[in-house]
């Protein structure tokens, strides 16, 4: 009885918000990456080096950074409806408003803003999946949620690549239709959020008595388990030495992958003589691969139930990848090389962001997975820029990518030796079965 009501619960909240969330990181890392598509060209109009693009880009995080926490710690007070419709709404804004900018300084400025304004989106997201799935649910509901990351690269590559070709229209460059298409969106669906989102499991109307009522006993069972171990404040969750190690597991990572992630349209086009158009539809490649990885490595990490050792050999499919691209650049096995590492780099996320809900509970969770985040994403500042750097010393981009690769491998060696994180859920699940024998 009790499998029967767990399986229908289960697929009613998969099916209520699974595809809404899909679509909602679908739009923000629209409007975060399109900067990589726009730079074919918006570096000519506006006059930018390779370094002086790499580090605008790459302002976004430090907005991301600074407001992450905040904003996280808020929506776990005022609920994730007002809040993540907040967050959609002024960050479609700004997307639309870098359209605007003149030089290097104005775009950076409007980048951190856009940063600031998306500050809380993902780890809110993360969050509010606790709210509503059972642990044993969480590498798959985060992977399948990150499905949007590639499909967004991927799906986004032509659509913005073909935006670029409004050049002259109504006397804006293709990269300003670009911004302004791609930004209008987020505000409208922001505004649906709000009508579309449920708080909380006892607040849905689409689950039966039975099926709340369950629900919430599993996951209150699953908090006691958790805070049987220890109970953490806001700050000590904030500077655990696990959170801390996380987060520089995360940091190497994100400098490899958002360093890639930038100026791979920029990479694809230095292979050869292609077309913008022709760099849109190859861009798909590597990220249709990062979008298998996303959901092969979460269903895997969940069947097995282990969260480690999957996180370890993610990182080193993606320093592998790094080193081929890199021995191979100039040549079409580039893109070899870049598929695989976008393999490793996205099928890292559902063992990963399982990870901290592991020991985590309440307002510290909230914050913690934010400070984790946020401090990971500053390597979307420093990835794109020490590429960039790289790029205009040596006049190619492989350098940069062998430091890329190192990164990963530093983040393989925080796994291998000092993510050891009990899980008390299992432990509590194993003694049941013992003394039941």
């Amino acid at each position: 009885m009790e499998a029967a009501i767990e399986k229908s619960a289960m697929r009613k909240i998969y099916l209520r918000l699974l595809p809404f969330a899909i679509f909602t990181y679908f739009l923000a890392y629209i409007d975060r990456i399109n900067v990589s598509f726009a730079g074919l060209t918006m570096r000519g109009d506006l006059g930018m080096s390779a370094t002086a693009f790499g580090f605008a880009a790459g302002t976004f995080y430090w907005g991301y950074f600074i407001f992450e926490v905040p904003s996280n710690v808020i929506m776990e007070k005022v609920g994730a409806r007002l809040w993540i419709a907040r967050i959609m709404i002024t960050w479609g804004i700004f997307a639309g408003l870098t359209a605007l900018v003149t030089g290097s300084t104005s775009f950076a400025v409007v980048r951190f803003l856009l940063g600031a304004a998306e500050a809380g989106f993902f780890p809110g997201i993360v969050l509010y999946f606790t709210y509503w799935f059972p642990a044993h649910h969480h590498g798959r509901i985060v992977s399948g949620f990150l499905i949007g990351l590639p499909i967004a690269v991927a799906g986004g590559a032509p659509i913005s690549t073909a935006l670029l070709g409004l050049e002259g229209v109504w006397g804006l460059h293709g990269w300003q239709w670009m911004y302004i298409a791609e930004g209008v969106p987020t505000v409208l669906i922001g505004i649906l959020t709000f009508f579309v989102l449920t708080d909380r499991p006892e607040q849905a109307t689409f689950l039966t008595g039975e099926e709340k009522a369950w629900l919430s006993n599993r996951l209150l069972s699953e908090r006691r388990a958790k805070e049987a171990v220890r109970t953490f404040s806001l700050w000590q969750g904030m500077f655990d030495k696990k959170v801390l190690l996380l987060a520089l597991n995360y940091f190497g990572i994100v400098v490899a992958s958002l360093g890639v992630l930038i100026f791979v349209p920029q990479i694809i086009k230095s292979l050869g003589n292609v077309s913008n158009m022709a760099v849109g539809w190859l861009t798909m490649i590597p990220y249709i691969t990062g979008g298998i990885g996303l959901i092969v490595w979460g269903k895997i990490s969940d069947r097995m139930n282990e969260r480690r050792w999957n996180l370890l050999g993610a990182c080193l499919v993606s320093t592998i990848g790094l080193v081929i691209t890199g021995m191979t650049m100039g040549t079409w096995w580039a893109m070899v090389g870049l598929s695989i590492a976008t393999f490793g780099f996205y099928g890292s996320k559902g063992p990963f962001w399982a990870m901290p809900p592991m020991f985590l509970t309440g307002t510290a969770a909230a914050a913690s997975i934010a400070w984790i985040n946020s401090i990971g994403n500053l390597g979307g500042f420093f990835g794109p820029w020490y590429v960039g750097v790289v790029k205009d010393l040596t006049d190619s981009f492989a350098g940069g990518l062998y430091g890329l690769a190192f990164l990963c491998l530093i983040s393989s060696f925080v796994c291998a030796f000092f993510l050891h994180i009990p899980d008390p859920i299992r432990a509590r699940t194993q003694l049941a079965e013992s003394q039941a024998d």
